[in-house]
């Protein structure tokens, strides 16, 4: 299964799952990163960490160990 660290700068992907408990999944979730929501991967560091993400109109920078953790589908539609 595909995670949101497999997204290349341009590609689009649509959460299916987050895969962590606790405080980590409470914070990604009030960032608005929940099952449904379409991700835009906009930039990554030049080291691969952290990645900026576009998802319901605004921007987010997210860490590589919690883009590993977003389950994605990729979404192929421009």
């Amino acid at each position: 299964m595909a995670t949101l660290k497999n997204l290349r700068p341009g590609e689009k992907g649509i959460v299916t799952q987050i895969e962590t408990k606790g405080a980590l999944k409470r914070r990604l979730i009030d960032m608005g990163i929940t099952p449904g929501v379409e991700i835009m991967v906009r930039k990554v560091a030049p080291l691969g960490d952290p990645i900026e993400i576009n998802l319901r109109g605004y921007e987010l920078t997210i860490r590589n160990t919690e883009a590993h953790s977003i389950h994605i589908i990729k979404n192929d539609k421009k």
